[in-house]
């Protein structure tokens, strides 16, 4: 079955009665004695002119299956999207003067067995300044022809998109197939040099292994056809795991997207633990994942986002998702920051193993609280982390202390407690301030276990403040009680070894910090893990 929708982010999802609401008016008020379009006051028509679109098939007969796209690429411009009315294959519609891209997608049936065949032309330039005929003619399209290295491999989609913009404003339009049976063609003249852009991605899978192939151009013209057959030397692998999370059911959802424009990217679910496979095409840039984990209990699930991940041909890359350890972790954006006398804290507490901070983590209780110069400012208990405190003005000492609990779950961190210890003043804007974790990452089994009496090597790495040879001095300990008593490890060469205790026991970790301008943390993960 082949269809036309919208992938990701694409204008024309917007549904036609409200997004041509405006231009739609102004064609059926045409040539009447009220004012059609533009200011409220109507003050005077635009000027309007017909565009015909002629409609041809693979055989050279009118189209009988069509549906085009006019999207307007000025200030206000709308969109039509016309679909077959009769068997002439012809369709007009009046709009106003402009610069508009057309797309348009026949569909025919192929050989005996009733294939669909799709053909899609796109006119990334349509100047309409007088009345005009456009000719879309399926025999000028050339195959779309993107292949795997396994030829056992079976089709699952592909999508195209390109994208126009003029004097600021962008337009797009897009086609979907949901078999390898599209051709493409250009219509018409060129644009400007790198106004046009377009997006091909074609997905193909066996058994084992997903394949998400595709590629980006920028210039003047729309695609007419293209050949890419990979081999396995240029793909990239990239493993997307589920570990077993607290309170997570045994089946996940994800899906995968490239950043750079639109797509309709692939979405799956898969077992709990489980690996899905990818050989990926470096060439269409980094990739986005998005990942959700179901709760048992029927609450919120739990999502966690992957974005920018660069991908090497011939290199494997792997994204482990709702895995040990849980613990604090910076993003790309402030942890703890001052806008004039406003401190905001947002430090993602449970972040899993590797570092992907969850949109709704499960939680017992949470507690933030603000110290300036040893008084309290204020405190909150609503999520794990988080904290808005209005402060006085001018320079002092700021402690900032927060915990968030929950209940005990194999391989899940029940507790997380970390203070930090800074100086600010006010500021003339948004500024982060000075703050430091510990993130801990030994190799554990998806369920978040070590084996019992075995020697554990954890590697340390420090974000925040304190990276990059900022930190003055850092020391981790152990814990096999619950936090009762703490041994000192030996930091060597960016880890620490524990020696396992026996089966069931939870090993807890911390780490005492000070960067190289005296701020300081005190961060501790009560069972980080359990031995099995």
């Amino acid at each position: 079955m082949t269809t036309t929708s919208a992938p990701r982010s694409v204008p024309r999802s917007v549904p036609r009665r409200s997004a041509l609401r405006a231009l739609a008016v102004a064609v059926a008020l045409v040539g009447t004695s009220t004012p059609a379009f533009g200011s409220a006051a109507f003050a005077a028509e635009p000027q309007t002119y017909t565009l015909t679109i002629k409609h041809v098939d693979r055989a050279g007969q009118p189209a009988t299956k069509f549906r085009t796209h006019v999207a307007g690429v000025f200030k206000d411009g709308g969109e039509e999207f016309l679909e077959q009315q009769d068997t002439s294959g012809v369709t007009t519609v009046r709009l106003p003067k402009g610069r508009y891209l057309l797309d348009s997608t026949l569909s025919s049936i192929q050989g005996a067995n009733g294939t669909i065949g799709t053909d899609w032309i796109v006119q990334p330039r349509l100047d309409l300044d007088r009345d005009t005929t456009v000719t879309v003619d399926a025999r000028t399209t050339v195959p779309v022809d993107v292949r795997p290295p396994d030829g056992s491999a079976s089709f699952v989609h592909g999508s195209t998109v390109v994208e126009v913009t003029h004097n600021g404003v962008t337009r797009s339009g897009n086609v979907v197939n949901g078999s390898p049976n599209l051709r493409v063609a250009h219509l018409g003249p060129e644009t400007e040099a790198g106004a046009l852009k377009q997006w091909i991605d074609v997905n193909w899978k066996t058994d084992t292994v997903n394949y998400a192939l595709g590629r980006t151009f920028t210039g003047t013209r729309a695609l007419t056809g293209l050949t890419r057959h990979y081999s396995a030397q240029e793909l990239a692998t990239l493993n997307i795991r589920s570990a077993v999370g607290p309170g997570s059911t045994g089946t996940t959802h994800f899906s995968l997207l490239p950043t750079d424009g639109a797509s309709l990217g692939v979405s799956r679910s898969m077992p709990t633990p489980g690996t899905a496979t990818f050989l990926v095409a470096p060439e269409r840039g980094t990739w986005d994942i998005s990942f959700t984990v179901p709760r048992a209990d029927g609450t919120a699930p739990n999502s966690y986002t992957a974005d920018r991940i660069a991908v090497r041909a011939g290199a494997t890359t792997t994204q482990t998702f709702d895995g040990p350890v849980f613990g604090p972790a910076l993003t790309d954006r402030p942890a703890v920051s001052r806008d004039g006398d406003r401190i905001t804290a947002n430090v993602p507490l449970l972040a899993d193993g590797d570092g992907h901070a969850p949109w709704s983590p499960s939680f017992d209780t949470a507690y933030t609280s603000l110290y300036r110069d040893g008084l309290l400012v204020g405190a909150a208990s609503d999520a794990p982390g988080r904290g808005e405190f209005t402060v006085p003005s001018g320079k002092a000492s700021y402690r900032l202390s927060t915990t968030v609990t929950r209940k005990a779950a194999a391989g899940a961190t029940t507790r997380v407690n970390a203070l930090w210890t800074f100086a600010s003043a006010t500021t003339t804007g948004p500024t982060a301030l000075p703050v430091s974790v510990v993130r801990f990452s030994p190799e554990l089994s998806p369920a978040g276990t070590a084996v019992a009496g075995s020697a554990l090597r954890i590697p340390v790495t420090v974000q925040g403040a304190a990276a990059d040879g900022r930190t003055r001095s850092l020391t981790v300990s152990a814990s096999t009680d619950g936090g009762a008593s703490w041994t000192r490890l030996p930091l060597e060469a960016g880890a620490v070894t524990v020696q396992n205790p026996s089966a069931g026991t939870g090993v807890s970790l911390r780490a005492e910090l000070t960067d190289a301008d005296g701020n300081t943390l005190d961060q501790t993960i009560t069972d980080a893990y359990r031995t099995q």
